[in-house]
């Protein structure tokens, strides 16, 4: 008989967490979802009280990562990251106590990790865990951060990035602009920036650009620069005067 997981699903992202959870719901023969947490103090108070066979974890959280809240455990579950950060899926999760998942999650991955599940014999410790994550965490791949995830309705959105031309802040709120139309992102500007890889920059105190979808740049008065993509609606979008230096290393004006 296949044991049943107590399980709780760690992440950020509002619409990431409930995702997850519906797709691991589809698998209740295998996984009891015991809880949800936002952030890592609210994981590890949820952690030490309800004692989960195993946590799904968003390596990449604001002010606490993934791999911080596991050094602060004194018992770790079994863990399966949830990441959209192409550097941690290496070799160094192939144990028996650690899977990973590229976001955004696919249910034919999810089966593979009940498979998976099924040849557990015996967990590993805790210092062995800690001992890996280390060794990861050591590896200086540049980020790679593939997509985002957003709510409309009741349906969870993944956008990949390269679909996206450009962020555009709305109060705590951030708009994306891309081939699926515009969407609406809880996550700040200045989070994102944190997050997003190299092809993106910012050029106004509310704007990030995708330098992929530029179609051309114009000097304009002040130190500013009007811009060009090659979206949909040929956007025209004005620079921001600080921001004059990082326009001019990511476009080449000298």
């Amino acid at each position: 008989m296949n044991k049943r997981y107590s399980t709780i699903i760690i992440d950020d992202e509002a619409p990431a967490r409930l995702g997850l959870q519906n797709l691991l719901k589809e698998f209740p023969e295998t996984f009891n979802i015991i809880g949800t947490a936002q952030n890592a103090t609210e994981a590890q108070q949820k952690i030490e009280t309800l004692n989960p066979d195993i946590i799904f974890l968003d390596i990449e959280m604001p002010s606490c990562s993934g791999f911080e809240l596991l050094e602060r455990l004194t018992i770790i579950p079994m863990v399966i990251f949830c990441t959209a950060y192409d550097q941690y899926s290496l070799e160094a999760f192939e144990t028996n106590s650690i899977d990973y998942l590229i976001k955004p999650v696919k249910l034919e991955r999810i089966e593979k990790t009940v498979q998976k599940l099924k040849t557990f014999h015996v967990k590993n410790t805790s210092d062995e865990i800690l001992k890996v994550l280390k060794d990861i965490s050591n590896r200086k791949e540049p980020k790679k951060m593939t997509s985002i995830t957003v709510k409309k309705n009741d349906k969870i959105i993944f956008i990949k990035l390269e679909e996206i031309s450009f962020f555009e802040a709305d109060s705590n709120y951030t708009t994306i602009h891309s081939e699926q139309g515009t969407f609406l992102s809880t996550e700040t500007i200045a989070s994102l920036e944190n997050k997003l890889p190299d092809n993106f920059f910012r050029i106004h105190r509310g704007i990030i650009i995708n330098k992929n979808y530029i179609k051309e740049a114009q000097k304009y008065f002040n130190s500013r620069y009007i811009i060009t993509l090659n979206d949909l609606k040929h956007t025209n979008i004005t620079s921001g005067r600080s921001y004059s230096e990082s326009i001019k290393i990511n476009l080449g004006f000298f």
